[in-house]
């Protein structure tokens, strides 16, 4: 997705099989299942995800906590809250383009299987072998050439390949991340296209070109110059006249202001940022003045010529964009919590309705339950430093594989090197709350200690 292809601290903005399960219905793995619960796959010599047989290798990291979420389909639920905005997004999109005969020009795909190859969701978007959301503590890797999609922009090419030239992406996207109220490591996007040939984008000027006399049409054309990944004209690409890119970013601009209007509401402050994402040229940021800050709420840009090359269309310009659901609907919901869209209370779900989509209703809080904050220290391996061979990532997902979503939050408090043995200590705070009941301090010990015992066995670490 546009707005996405983040890092915690760098940039980088769907049938499943399975039946829905309630992520909330106990307080935490008990002792008997946390043993039973094994944070990576690297064990196992092959995985079977969504129908397809996978053999793991160096890479694997996905975990089996991770795969429970795979056809949940919260994005399709119906009245839970990002079903709701799902359905707000494909209805503006549905009144704003329609053909002669008065049907909606552009097509939905939201139940696409999020398992993609690396060549989709890094290669085909001209996202550099060396950047950083291809590491393995951003991404779940199945093995080295299959991952959960990290975007769903990842499936890109393979629908304009297909014919498309007017579609939206729905769908749940994989990220490795920090453990807070706004960061979950599902979440949900939708993408969007639009290409136009110089036919339709010119109609009124037929005279007017899509692409500079000097360059040539071909990959191969040793003459064509590429932008730089580091730096990209925000003006526009060497292909692309000018006239074309103003009147594709003037349509893309006022269809994208009007998604926000429609969201949440005509008067609503906006803003355009420059930006840089590796499959637009130019970009720009939507921001919206809420509550006394800019927030920003989608990516989007004219989309890079080779992508478009990549899938065997040669003569037409487009857009792109994506946006987060779960940070639409957190804004317009205000639901405080992330981990929230994941519980199948009904407490929670009752209050949202599809029924009346332009009145949202505001989440009521069903109870606030105390928090248990327990601290653990460990001393880090002999040569092992943070982000150098060991990755808080990667103790977040262990976290998540013990403990399930009672941890409400992670963060790591402390550093220490000592200056005699040359080894690294580490102290992480681990805040524990239940969404729908009161945890007792019995309870949470018993889970920190399953986190403790099992971060000695994944990690080698000694525990302080």
């Amino acid at each position: 997705m546009l707005l996405t292809l983040r890092t915690q601290s760098a940039r980088l903005c769907s049938g499943f099989s399975g039946q829905p399960r309630c992520l909330f219905a106990s307080s935490a793995a008990s002792a008997e299942e946390a043993n039973k619960i094994s944070p990576p796959n690297q064990a196992q010599l092959q995985l079977e995800i969504n129908g397809g047989t996978y053999a793991t290798d160096s890479w694997t990291n996905v975990t089996s906590k991770i795969l429970t979420h795979l056809g949940l389909n919260k994005h399709l639920q119906r009245d839970h809250p990002l079903s709701i905005i799902r359905q707000r997004i494909v209805n503006y999109f549905y009144a704003a383009y329609r053909n002669q005969r008065g049907n909606p020009l552009f097509s939905v795909y939201d139940k696409l299987n999020p398992v993609v190859t690396v060549q989709q969701n890094f290669d085909n978007l001209l996202i550099p072998s060396d950047h950083v959301s291809r590491q393995k503590s951003d991404c779940y890797y199945i093995n080295q050439q299959h991952l959960l999609r990290a975007h769903t922009t990842a499936h890109q090419v393979e629908l304009i390949s297909g014919g498309l030239d007017n579609f939206l992406v729905v769908g749940e996207v994989y990220r490795r991340d920090e453990i807070d109220s706004t960061h979950y490591p599902v979440f949900h996007q939708a993408d969007a296209v639009r290409l136009v040939t110089k036919d339709k984008l010119f109609e009124r000027n037929p005279g007017l070109e899509l692409f500079e006399e000097t360059w040539s049409g071909s990959i191969a054309n040793p003459k064509r110059i590429l932008p730089s990944s580091k730096f990209m004209d925000q003006t526009k690409q060497p292909c692309h006249t000018l006239e074309a890119v103003k009147l594709m970013e003037h349509e893309m601009k006022h269809v994208l202001v009007g998604l926000t209007k429609d969201l949440f509401g005509p008067r609503i402050k906006y803003r355009w940022v420059d930006t840089y994402f590796p499959f637009t040229q130019p970009s720009w940021e939507l921001e919206i003045y809420f509550k006394d800050n800019w927030l920003e709420v989608l990516g989007c840009g004219i989309m890079r010529h080779e992508i478009l090359q990549r899938a065997g269309v040669h003569q037409s310009i487009g857009y792109a964009f994506g946006l987060g659901l779960e940070r639409l609907a957190m804004i317009l919901f205000d639901i405080p919590d992330i981990r929230l869209f994941w519980s199948n209370d009904t407490g929670f779900l009752s209050q949202f309705s599809e029924n009346d989509l332009q009145n949202l209703t505001k989440y009521k809080p069903i109870s606030h339950y105390p928090q248990c904050t327990n601290d653990l220290s460990f001393w880090l391996p002999t040569d092992v430093e943070v982000n150098e061979g060991f990755s808080p990532n990667d103790f977040y997902d262990l976290v998540r594989s013990v403990a399930g979503d009672v941890v409400e939050q992670i963060s790591l408090v402390d550093k220490f090197k000592h200056p005699k043995t040359g080894k690294s200590s580490v102290c992480f705070r681990i805040v524990y709350r239940h969404m729908e009941r009161t945890m007792t301090q019995a309870e949470v010990n018993d889970i920190h200690k399953h986190i403790a015992d099992a971060s000695v066995e994944h990690f080698n670490v000694e525990i302080r």
